[in-house]
C-alpha cells in the first residue's frame, strides 16, 4: 500500500482557527463530549439525525455531514500501542467484510465481521465533525479499541482538477477517493480541521466516492472531511448523497 501524507498548506492563522473550532464548537452549541458518571443518555441524539433523500450540500465551510457509518469493529489494541504506518497498513488492508473497498452500503444493511453482526447507519451530523465515539456510545457499542468505516458519495456538477481531500481525525485513519488511497493520518492524534491534505486529484463530474477507516484506541474519536480547490478554498457546490 502506498502511504501518502501531506501537511496542510493553509496559513498559520487558519490553523489556529481550526484548532479553536475543533475544541470549541461543541461547547458553543451545548453539545460537550464529556461522559460523566450520571450520563445515562444512550442515544444518537443530538449528535446525529437520520439521513434523508433531500438535497444535501456541504456546510458553510465545505464540510461533509452526511455519511454511512458501520457499527464499530471490535479490535484488540494495547493501551500503550503506537499507531505506526506499518500497524495502520496492516489494520486497513485487512478484509473485514466482502467488497469493503468498493461497496456503497444501504441504511440498515448487515455485515458479518468474524462473530460480530454489524449494521450500516445512514446519518447526518449537525456539526462539522462526525463524532464516532458518540455514534458507538449511542448505539451501546464498544467505544474503545475499535475500527470505524465511513462512506459517502459526492456529486460534482463539473470536473474539477487540482482538488485536495482535507481530513482531520482522532485517532489514526486512512481515506480513499474513487478507490484510490488519498491520505493516511498516523498516530493516536487529536482531530484538527484540515490536519492532512491529499496530493492534487481530479474530482469527476457526477459521482465520487469517499471512503474512510478510523481506528480508536483510548479516548474520544471523530473526524471531519472536506474538499479544497486549487486555491485552498472549500468546494461547496456539491451534492452529498448515499447512493
Amino acid at each position: 500500500m502506498n502511504i501518502k501524507r501531506s501537511a496542510s498548506l493553509l496559513a498559520t492563522g487558519f490553523i489556529i482557527f481550526a484548532a479553536f473550532r475543533s475544541q470549541g464548537q461543541s461547547a458553543a452549541s451545548g453539545k460537550v463530549d464529556i461522559i460523566t458518571s450520571n450520563d445515562t443518555l444512550r442515544s444518537l441524539k443530538p449528535f446525529f439525525t437520520p439521513a434523508t433523500a433531500l438535497k444535501k450540500m456541504p456546510d458553510a465551510d465545505g464540510f461533509i455531514q452526511r455519511w454511512l457509518l458501520l457499527e464499530p469493529i471490535n479490535k484488540s489494541i494495547r493501551s500503550n500501542l503506537v499507531f505506526t504506518d506499518n500497524y495502520l497498513q496492516t489494520q486497513f488492508e485487512t478484509e473485514y467484510f466482502p467488497n469493503q473497498f468498493t461497496v456503497i452500503p444501504k441504511d440498515g444493511e448487515k455485515v458479518k465481521v468474524g462473530e460480530q453482526q454489524l449494521l450500516w447507519h445512514a446519518l447526518e451530523s449537525p456539526n462539522f465533525n462526525v463524532k464516532l465515539f458518540r455514534f458507538a456510545y449511542g448505539l451501546k457499542k464498544q467505544t474503545y479499541a475499535v475500527l470505524f468505516w465511513a462512506v459517502t458519495v459526492v456529486n460534482s456538477p463539473r470536473e474539477i482538477k487540482n482538488v485536495r481531500l482535507a481530513v482531520g481525525s482522532n485517532g489514526g485513519s486512512t481515506w480513499w477517493l474513487n478507490g484510490k488511497e488519498a491520505i493516511v493520518l498516523d498516530g493516536d492524534r487529536r482531530m484538527v480541521m484540515d490536519d492532512c491534505v491529499s496530493a492534487r486529484v481530479t474530482l469527476n463530474k457526477g459521482k465520487n466516492i469517499i471512503r474512510g477507516a478510523v481506528i480508536n484506541g483510548p479516548g474520544l474519536s471523530d473526524f471531519c472531511v472536506r474538499l479544497l480547490d486549487d486555491q485552498g478554498k472549500p468546494i461547496k457546490d456539491l451534492g452529498i448523497s448515499l447512493q
